[in-house]
Parts: structure tokens; C-alpha cells; sequence
């Protein structure tokens, strides 16, 4: 671990380097004075100009994390315990809000336990000034600005320091989108199947990701209908599900799955149970998807499927990006992207279901791994109608195994969000990610950041840092992730387009991924990143640590000050 206190005559040390500098110009001078053969003016001229480009030269990042970045750490200055504690500075944003850059010990400490981190730790804190514009979502967004202006900082959960004067906040460009609270779901109602068990279990709980595409986030429908199908749920389970939705403002109503039937059937049970309701006569697509089927921006969905001709027979949904998984199971639209009928098209599923189950049909649904209801679905449709899928490519199954950051961090605007549980699958935090877009619109989730040192923002996802430069394509995804179970190399390709080599193990990335983001009662909106030491990906390529620290970014998103 090396010494963070007192660096004031570190030979990194800026000033120290100045200070000697001007030294040895004295001591020139000096000597030049008593020559008569040498130029004096010329030679304390260049004297003072090597001086300062030495000063002008010390970038606190310029080889950060180049075989360890202990030398280019610098600690707050400690407070005083003989003295009261001094009011945080703060300056105020074209938002009017107050920026404070204090370093609440209260709060590092509770994240440093939460996440396990080291208690000498990377803590930085910055300021993003949202700009809303008539402007198209770019896939990047450069900005003039530096991520960092000053060094990194490092903290010790067992001082306390003087707080600091916050720098100019980061200014966000980002185009003038709708917010979560004013989206429409009403021409929508949505089936889903799941047990009691993941119901309940904060780990697959989806009743916060329900919450943001159902509700308006104050407690208030935003006019979609859920049909909750519950396995293994006793009356008083039913009304325990029943109170919790209703409590955050959806609007459901729950049922007892048959337990006797397969899998699959229950899958496609939802069809008739949506069709056969009565709140179906005021809705134009009836939606099966998952329990763990995320739609991050609701306006865009339903301004998509406004092209649609909902009073025509249509199955519209999307693949699995794994060519893989096309050629085991079939073209159809695959559930966890979330699966679209109109109305007519679930009439006629509706009315041939006893055929569409039977024995003979949940066999001819095995592909090897089981009869699946995908399979189910789609013989019942391409059977009993002349109608195929629609394929509509921006939902996403996210059939991907491994770390999903090259996924998340493309830049992308997903309209619907798969398998981020975990179980196998990733682990993805979408009910965080888009909080920042009550602050910014629903654009600006996933938005990309690049600013002058070679820092990009993926908003809500990671802060990552390139400290040998971008040389890379941006608009191609990283192949951070795996198809499985067979990886060909090209599985992939025809969804997400040939990717770029990974950068893991290179030496040439290190990332803060998003672990909780909180909108606030003042209207901004707090993201904390974390970064472990020992991450395996952070890595040279001799295998030794990028850093020898852990590492907190918080970000806070502040809202334009004028009404729109």
C-alpha cells in the first residue's frame, strides 16, 4: 500500500518539480552571470520555458493505471479535530442547485461495507449538468471536458476531511425526450407467469421494474394491465401479490396457475387468460413476456407499435441474438423479449388452444431441451393463420453469458431488456439505470459520454477509462460476453454486427460498473459506481493489477433549472 500522506515533496508532485526547477535557474544564473561568453538572457529564457512545460506536462491521468496508479493518487486534506468543522463550499449549477463536494464519512463508510470495499479507497465525486436539446440520440457524445480535472483522490473511512470547492459540473447534451412519468400504456395488457418463490425473493422480486413501466412513479397507474399467473400460491399468496402491486399503483389482477399443467402450456395459457378478460375490449396488443422482461422506455414502445395495424392479425417480437439458439428452437419470437399479438391474432389462439396442447403438439414443442411455450405459440399462429412474425429487432432476448458490459455499453436504446438475474445469465440492475431518466428523458438512459481524457460514460451502466487512448471503433460492440452453450465466434454476428476484440486483460480499460443509483426529493439524481482491485478483468497483460485500490465514482445528474 503505498503512503498517502504528506506527498508535498513527491518527485510526482507538481509544485515540487517547480520548486527544484526554479532552483536550478537561480543557480544558472548564477553561474551564467559570471561568464562572458554565454548568452544570458537566452539561457534564463529557456531555463524558465523547460520550467514550465515541466508544470504544464503533469496530466494527473496521463499514465494512470499504466502498471499501477499509486503515483498519481493524491489525499483531501485532512480536518482539523482541534477545530470545528468548516460549512462545505458549494457553488451553485445553471440549474440552481447547490454542488457540495464534502466528503460525508457517514455515507463512504456505508458504501465501503455495502459493497466490501477496502477502507483505503479511490473516491470521486462529480457534478453532470443535464442540457436538453432538439437534437437526435448520438450513439456517442463528445464533450470538451475533462472527466477528472484533478487528480484522483483517496480516502480513508477512519479520518475526516476538509470538505472542497466542487469543479464546473460536466455539461450534458442530450436530446429533449419524455419522462417515465407521462407515458401511456393503456393500449397494452401484459401476462405474465411466474412462481410465488420469485415473486417474493428480493433477489427476483421484479416489483420495482413493474413499478417503472406500469406506474407513472408516484404511486399512480400509467394505464397498462397486468395479469398475474402465480405457481404454487396458496389464496392468502394471491392477495399478498394482489397488495403489494396494487400498493405501488399497478394495476393487476392475479391468478392461480395450474400447477397439473406443463410448463409450456401455462406459457401459453396466457393467451386466452388475456383475451378472455374484460378489460381486453380497450386494449390493442396483448403482450406475454417474463418476469424478468424490462421495457426501459415506454414512449418509444408505444410510438413504435403505432405503426403497426393492431386490427389486423400480428405477431410481432424479436430472435434470440444467439444464431445458435435460432437453429435449436426456431424462428419464432422469443418470450423473454417479450411476445406482441394484436387482439385478432390472440382471438384465433383463443379459440384453437384445446388443439394447440395437445400431447402431440408439447412433444412436437420439445427441441432437446424441453417443450418450450415459444414453440408452442408459434405452431398454434402458424397453423390455424397465414399470418409470420413481425420481427421488430430493438427488443432483446439477451441470450449472453458472461460480463454484459459490452452489451450496455454500445450506446444502444433497447426497447425491452432479458435475463439480467443472474442464474446463469448476467447480472444487470435496469430499475437503477433508468432513474436518471426522470432527471434527462428516456433517451439519455445507456447515453454514451466521451470527454477529453479519455473517459466514457455509459449513462446509469459504467464510467470507464481508456488510459492508452480510444483508438477503437465505438460503433461496434465489445465482445465482452459469450453465446452458450457452443461459441462458434460468429453466433453473434448477424444481431450485433462482427464485434471488437475485448479489452479485458489488456491494460487499456478499467471500469466503474453501476451498483444503485437514487432520485432525490431536490429533483437530481445520485449514481454509484464501484470498481474492485481485484476485478479479473482489470488486468496487464502479465496478469498484475491496473490498481492496487478499490474505487467509488458518484455521480449526480442535475436537472435544467428553467420549465420547460
Amino acid at each position: 500500500m503505498p503512503a498517502l500522506n504528506h506527498r508535498c515533496f513527491s518527485a510526482r508532485n507538481p509544485l515540487a518539480k517547480a520548486l527544484a526547477l526554479t532552483a536550478c535557474i537561480f543557480i544558472m544564473c548564477a553561474l551564467l552571470l559570471r561568464s562572458d561568453t554565454i548568452d544570458v538572457r537566452k539561457a534564463i529564457a529557456k531555463s524558465a520555458a523547460s520550467a514550465k512545460e515541466a508544470i504544464s506536462s503533469q496530466r494527473p491521468l496521463g499514465n494512470y493505471y499504466d502498471g499501477g496508479l499509486g503515483a498519481d493518487w493524491s489525499a483531501p486534506v485532512e480536518q482539523d479535530s482541534s477545530q470545528p468543522a468548516l460549512s462545505p463550499p458549494s457553488t451553485t449549477s445553471n440549474s440552481s442547485h447547490d454542488m457540495t463536494c464534502d466528503y460525508d464519512m457517514g455515507r463512504l463508510r456505508k458504501w465501503q461495507e455495502k459493497y466490501k470495499m477496502q477502507e483505503v479507497f479511490e473516491y470521486t465525486k462529480r457534478y453532470v449538468q443535464v442540457e436538453r436539446k432538439d437534437i437526435p440520440r448520438k450513439s456517442i457524445t463528445r464533450l470538451e471536458q475533462k472527466f477528472l480535472p484533478e487528480q484522483a483522490k483517496v480516502v480513508d473511512i477512519n479520518k475526516q476531511y476538509q470538505a472542497e470547492t466542487c469543479p464546473e459540473p460536466l455539461v450534458a447534451p442530450v436530446p429533449r425526450s419524455p419522462f417515465p412519468a407521462t407515458a401511456k400504456a393503456s393500449d397494452f395488457m401484459f401476462g405474465v407467469s411466474t412462481t410465488y418463490k420469485r415473486f417474493t425473493d428480493p433477489k427476483t422480486s421484479p416489483v420495482n421494474e413493474w413499478t417503472y413501466w406500469l406506474t407513472d412513479g408516484n404511486g399512480t397507474s400509467n394505464g397498462g394491465k397486468l395479469i398475474l399467473m402465480l405457481l404454487d400460491a396458496s389464496d392468502a399468496d394471491l392477495e399478498d401479490a394482489d397488495a403489494q402491486l396494487r400498493k405501488e399503483g399497478i394495476d393487476v389482477d392475479v391468478y392461480k396457475s395450474d400447477a397439473t399443467l406443463e410448463m409450456a402450456v401455462r406459457y401459453l395459457t396466457l393467451v386466452p387468460t388475456l383475451y378472455n378478460h374484460p378489460e381486453r375490449k380497450n386494449k390493442k396488443w396483448l403482450v406475454t413476456c417474463d418476469d424478468d422482461t424490462f421495457f426501459p422506455s415506454f414512449h418509444a414502445l408505444a410510438e413504435r407499435f403505432e405503426q403497426y395495424n393492431h386490427e389486423a392479425p400480428m405477431y410481432i417480437g424479436t430472435l434470440s441474438e444467439d444464431i445458435n439458439n435460432v437453429a435449436r428452437h426456431g424462428t419464432q419470437a422469443f418470450g423473454g423479449a417479450g411476445v406482441f399479438l394484436s387482439v385478432p391474432m390472440a382471438k384465433v389462439v383463443a379459440e384453437k388452444y384445446d388443439s394447440c396442447r395437445t400431447q402431440e403438439k408439447i412433444r412436437q414443442s420439445n427441441s432437446g431441451w424441453g417443450p418450450q411455450g415459444d414453440i408452442l405459440l408459434r405452431k398454434c399462429i402458424y397453423e390455424n393463420s397465414n399470418t409470420k412474425l413481425t420481427t421488430l429487432w430493438d427488443l432483446w432476448q439477451i441470450d449472453l453469458y458472461g460480463d454484459p458490459s459490452g452489451f450496455y455499453e454500445s450506446g444502444i436504446k433497447p426497447l425491452s431488456l432479458h435475463h439480467y438475474r443472474g442464474g446463469g445469465w448476467h447480472i444487470a440492475h435496469p430499475w437503477h439505470y433508468t432513474k436518471v431518466a426522470h432527471v434527462c428523458g428516456e433517451d439519455c438512459t445507456l447515453q454514451r459520454f466521451q470527454t477529453a481524457d479519455n473517459f466514457i460514460i455509459s449513462n446509469s451502466f459504467s464510467v470507464a477509462y481508456y488510459p492508452r487512448g480510444i483508438d477503437f471503433d465505438l460503433n461496434q460492440f465489445e465482445r465482452t460476453f459469450s453465446p452458450a452453450p457452443q461459441d462458434k465466434g460468429w453466433n453473434l454476428d448477424y444481431m450485433l454486427g462482427p464485434q471488437r476484440d475485448s479489452l479485458h486483460r489488456t491494460g487499456r480499460k478499467i471500469s466503474w460498473d453501476l451498483q444503485e443509483a437514487t432520485l432525490n426529493d431536490d429533483g437530481t439524481v445520485s449514481q454509484i459506481y464501484v470498481r474492485k482491485h481485484d476485478d479479473w478483468r482489470w488486468k496487464m497483460p502479465d496478469g498484475s493489477a491496473m490498481s492496487t485500490l478499490d474505487g467509488l465514482v458518484e455521480l449526480i445528474w442535475l436537472p435544467e433549472g428553467k420549465p420547460e
